[in-house]
């Protein structure tokens, strides 16, 4: 028979240091040692929704900073600044500014490390609205912006009826053909 621990409740206040990179070594070993408590993801949109400015839910975090969010029926992509990139399914990468770093620049591989510019191009993506750093890649020169993640959302909350709910009230969960931006 194998061995299982249990689930921990942790307190949002551990989960927010988490989130922040701030949780002690032993705590986060104990964190990743356990299998996630039921509501973990439920707390997670707690502790995000109070740090952004604005009031449209959270459906769900995308990365740091970048989240998909119900306004008025629509999922769209939303920075923690409340700059908004549009329809969720859409590659938020297209409405971001964008920084093509000289890969010999010194600032990230020196030396021999050095990428060759006609074989590798860094990209940085930062925010239009508050100019913080999203993404980054580091590609061909020509390669297409990679669209990193397309959530199943109608499918995640399908098996979440209380949380679907609470995030979306009487409103519909858009599937990924029906969602609108």
């Amino acid at each position: 028979m194998a061995w299982r621990r249990e689930p921990v409740d942790w307190p949002k206040a551990i989960l927010q240091q988490l989130l922040d990179g701030e949780v002690p070594d032993a705590t986060l070993q104990e964190i990743q040692s356990r299998p996630k408590e039921e509501n973990r993801f439920e707390k997670i949109l707690e502790i995000e929704q109070g740090r952004v400015p604005w009031h449209e839910r959270i459906v769900v975090p995308l990365q740091e900073h970048l989240y998909v969010v119900l306004r008025r029926g629509d999922l769209i992509v939303k920075c923690a600044c409340g700059h908004e990139f549009g329809d969720y399914r859409r590659n938020w990468k297209l409405g971001a500014s964008v920084y093509e770093r000289d890969c010999r620049d010194g600032e990230i591989y020196q030396g021999p490390r050095a990428a060759d510019p006609d074989w590798m191009i860094l990209r940085e993506f930062y925010c239009p609205g508050c100019d913080s750093l999203l993404d980054t890649e580091a590609v061909p020169p020509g390669y297409p912006f990679t669209f990193a993640a397309l959530p199943d959302i109608a499918g995640f909350y399908s098996e979440h009826a209380a949380l679907r709910e609470r995030v979306f009230g009487d409103v519909p969960v858009p599937s990924r053909r029906e969602a609108g931006g």
